[in-house]
């Protein structure tokens, strides 16, 4: 058995020994397939391959260089167009508004803080669409022109005095919530001084000074910082408005306290009666005070009544039978913003960077 494994594992090997001789020989002069031969063969294949991304890399280099010169050159142009028209020319398109609202340019510096141009422009130009598309005044004209002169000055007057504001705010830690700001614009909107539909409130507002409701918002909320800042630095406004309730409260007269209190003379003189029969939208006395006469039964007397230009005490003399109310006031003025503001004024002076 062995012998014959052996006989054919000897005619196996004879027979491949057979088919390699039968193989073509390799020429004499062929390269030898070595670490080294590969990696000469990868270097020739990567420096033919260089000649194109060398020249590549340059080109990418010099479109990021141009792009770049490109951004700077824009921007340069676009703020020496933008401070030449804002500072020189005193443009006031609205691409410049929408600038300034981007870009925080200053209009001037009151104390310590700088006032935004863009609330400058915010200011006039709600001031320009009023009489351009409600009163049909032509600027271009030379009383429009003398008009917007006089308003610029304004303008310009208000944002600063509204900086010194804000700085006495902090100082005397006033702010103002979203609710407040909410619940303002709901008397407001109650009484149908700005439409009783959403809609109608937001045409209004487009219509008469091109607003939106944020923009609203932003008026409304300046107005009652002022108006609280006021409030609490006029402590001789508090103190008789807390002097005339005690007295009421002590069962004094109406018409008496009213006599003896009461900043509104021609009311004064007339018991505290407004003169007139008040209905919920009327115009002649401020939304806060209907809406606070409207709150009281017939015969009561109201708490203190912050109406953000005064103190008032209010009294419901007689409810008729369409609802309007005979009713009657103790008012006692604050002092006026001025006065606060210029004091602030005077320690640190206001500069403007822009002229008329």
């Amino acid at each position: 058995m062995k012998r014959k494994f052996k006989k054919l594992h000897n005619r196996a090997k004879e027979e491949v020994e057979k088919r390699i001789d039968k193989q073509p020989d390799a020429p004499a002069d062929a390269p030898r397939i070595t670490n080294d031969t590969v990696a000469v063969h990868r270097e020739e294949v990567l420096s033919s391959a260089r000649k194109y991304i060398y020249p590549l890399q340059h080109s990418k280099h010099r479109v990021v260089v141009v792009t770049t010169t490109i951004i700077i050159a824009f921007f340069v142009i676009f703020m020496s167009y933008s401070v030449l028209s804002l500072y020189r020319l005193d443009g006031t398109s609205a691409f410049l508004y929408r600038v300034t609202q981007v870009v925080p340019f200053p209009v001037a510096k009151a104390g310590s803080s700088y006032v935004s141009y863009e609330n400058y422009l915010f200011e006039l130009r709600h001031y320009m669409y009023f009489y351009e598309n409600q009163q049909k005044l032509d600027f271009n004209t030379e009383a429009g022109k003398q008009q917007l002169t006089d308003y610029k000055k304004r303008a310009l007057e208000k944002v600063i005095n509204d900086a010194y504001i804000k700085q006495l705010a902090v100082q005397k830690r006033v702010s103002v919530s979203d609710k407040e700001v909410s619940d303002a614009i709901t008397i407001l909107r109650r009484q149908n001084r700005l439409g009783g539909s959403e809609q109608a409130y937001n045409d209004a507002l487009r219509q008469n000074f091109g607003w939106s409701a944020d923009d609203f918002r932003r008026v409304i909320r300046q107005q009652i910082l002022e108006q609280k800042v006021v409030a609490v630095m006029d402590q001789n406004a508090t103190a008789r408005a807390q002097a005339a309730l005690a007295e009421l409260k002590a069962g004094a007269s109406f018409a008496a306290v009213a006599a003896k209190y009461s900043d509104d003379a021609a009311s004064k003189a007339n018991n505290g009666d407004f003169g007139f029969v008040v209905d919920p939208t009327n115009r002649d006395i401020s939304p806060i005070t209907t809406d606070a006469l409207f709150k009281l039964a017939p015969g009561q007397i109201s708490e203190i009544v912050n109406t953000g230009y005064s103190l008032q005490i209010l009294k419901n003399n007689e409810a008729t039978p369409d609802g309007k109310i005979k009713g009657a006031h103790i008012d006692i003025n604050f002092q006026p913003a001025a006065t606060y503001i210029n004091d602030q004024k005077e320690k640190h002076p206001a500069h403007a960077y822009i002229s008329f």
